[in-house]
Parts: C-alpha cells; sequence; structure tokens
C-alpha cells in the first residue's frame, strides 16, 4: 500500500502536559481514516503537528515516500482545522478566487468544486447568508480546490443540526469515493462508524487501538441472559471456553465471546446443566461497545 503519512513515536508536552504520547501509526492512500476520542484526547494536536501549526516535542513523521518536504508535501494537502473563516460580504465565488489565487488554482476548479459540495446554484450569494452546514461545505469546497492527495477534517460536523450532519457525511463518502483519502478527527462515534474505514483511537494522547473499523467491530457478539438461577449460570458462563467475560448488572447478565456459537446450541447446553433460561437475546457489539470497553480499561 502506498502510504500517505506516517507518524512514529509522536509526543507532545505543553508544559507538564502530555497532549500526544508515543504516538504511531500509518495512513494509506485511498482510505478514509477517524482519529476518534473525547475531547483533551489528542487529535487536533496531532492534525496540527501534522500541518507544521503545532511543533512537535518528540518523534517524527513524514508525508509520502519521506523524500518530499512537509512545506511541499503539504501543497498536496486539503485541510480545515479551524472554522470557516472567509469574508461574509463577498460571494462564494469571490471568496474562493481569493483562494486560488493563494493556492496558484485555475479558476476553473470554483465551479466543479462547488458543484461537489452541493453549492453550485448558490455561488452568487454572500458568505454572510450562508448557513453554519453550507459554510461547512464552502469550506470543504475550498480544500479541495488544488486537488489534494489528502483531505483533513477536525470535527466537520460540529454545531450542525441532523441534516448538516448528513450532508457533510454524504459528501465526505462521495469525495473518497473518488480516491481521495481523508483523515477525521471526532468525538462522535456514529461518524467514524458510518463515515470511515480505519480507526486510531485515541484517549490522553494515548493510542488505544489502530486499524480497520469493521475489525474492531467483528468481535463474536454477546449473549444477553436470565435465567431461574443466576449465580449457577454465572458460574458456568465463567469456566467455559467459548466466553471471555461475564458482566451481571440489574439480574441481567452479559456474557461476551470468544468464538462463534449459535443461541440455540447455547440454550441447550444450559438446559442440560439443568439451567431453564428466562432470557436469551444475542447481539453484535457496537463500534460504542467497543470502544467503551477500550476506554474502561485504561
Amino acid at each position: 500500500m502506498e502510504s500517505i503519512l506516517t507518524i512514529n513515536n509522536l509526543t507532545k508536552k505543553f508544559g507538564h502536559l502530555t497532549a500526544v504520547k508515543d504516538l504511531t501509526f500509518t495512513i494509506n492512500k485511498g482510505n478514509v481514516y477517524g482519529i476518534l476520542g473525547p475531547n483533551g484526547s489528542g487529535k487536533s494536536t496531532t492534525l496540527g503537528i501534522v500541518l507544521n501549526v503545532v511543533n512537535k516535542t518528540e518523534g517524527n513523521f513524514h508525508w509520502f515516500d519521506g523524500n518530499t518536504s512537509t512545506h511541499d508535501a503539504l501543497k498536496k494537502v486539503g485541510a480545515i482545522i479551524e472554522r470557516p473563516n472567509f469574508y461574509p460580504y463577498m460571494t462564494a465565488a469571490q471568496n474562493l478566487k481569493l483562494v486560488c489565487k493563494i493556492k496558484g488554482v485555475d479558476y476553473s476548479k470554483i465551479d466543479e468544486k462547488l458543484e461537489i459540495v452541493g453549492l453550485l446554484n448558490r455561488k452568487n450569494s454572500k458568505f454572510r447568508t450562508y448557513s453554519l452546514g453550507m459554510k461547512q461545505r464552502l469550506a470543504i469546497a475550498s480544500a479541495l480546490l488544488n486537488d489534494p492527495e489528502i483531505l483533513i477534517l477536525d470535527e466537520p460536523t460540529n454545531g450542525l443540526d441532523p441534516q448538516g450532519i448528513h450532508q457533510i457525511r454524504e459528501i465526505i463518502k462521495q469525495i473518497a469515493e473518488k480516491g481521495t483519502t481523508i483523515l477525521l478527527a471526532s468525538h462522535l462515534l456514529d461518524e467514524v462508524e458510518k463515515v470511515c474505514s480505519h480507526v486510531v483511537v485515541l484517549r490522553k494522547g494515548v493510542k488505544l487501538y489502530s486499524g480497520r473499523v469493521d475489525e474492531m467491530i467483528s468481535s463474536h457478539g454477546f449473549f444477553e441472559l436470565k435465567s431461574t438461577d443466576n449465580s449457577k449460570l454465572i458460574t458456568l458462563l465463567e469456566k467455559h471456553k467459548s466466553f471471555n467475560k461475564v458482566i451481571s448488572k440489574n439480574n441481567l447478565i452479559t456474557a461476551f465471546l470468544s468464538e462463534p456459537m449459535r443461541s440455540e446450541n447455547f440454550n441447550e447446553f444450559v438446559f442440560k446443566q439443568d439451567i431453564i433460561l428466562t432470557h436469551l437475546v444475542q447481539r453484535k457489539e457496537s463500534l460504542e461497545e467497543q470502544f467503551l470497553q477500550l476506554t474502561d480499561n485504561n
């Protein structure tokens, strides 16, 4: 796989606070990566370092093959890491013309990018008349003007209403389908699950997981159980090799599977142990449940 960005043992300290600690991961071409974590987990700091707006304390990173300077590499990067900041009394097209001048891009790109974000019919409207969602979409169009190899977005749906969130997510998917690599930071599990192919989970600057989203949620699931004798059932589950974790709360037992098992086979097994189940539901773990397990253990 062709790498776009490689981060090795990256650390950033602000005085006594370590915002990012010994972070290592690689972004390969053609994927949608999410850096997922609560506020204060080091997401924005990591993006700031690779975009040369925050100085690293230790470690290193390189763009593409490693032979390109960061300054030259960033010419092939599109990024939105702050709230959109355009001239309010100028139209969308006029604002994008200014960006084209700064980036050395032909004006012909303006209509093309406005169409991608669904704003072509509002190109001659002043920026101040735009809703928050439209402003964010214009910022994406601006970041796409130089046909970047990677688009970096920091909390792209923050503050938007449900319709605005849906529109931004659909645009991200469309951009990715055309071959642009995307890196987005988000504290929203739902966003990462719906949009991203890969995820890096951060907590207090430390990486807890890095890999494919579908692999993170491809566990064997769990059973939700109640029985005529819960204490006996818990003892049986804790000794069984097919279960790696058993939780009992409010008379409901949750038994996490370490290997595949069908609910009917499990029901038959416990019945032979003289335990009668009064409740049996088999579920798959969501990204949220996986995330909570990761963060609970650290």
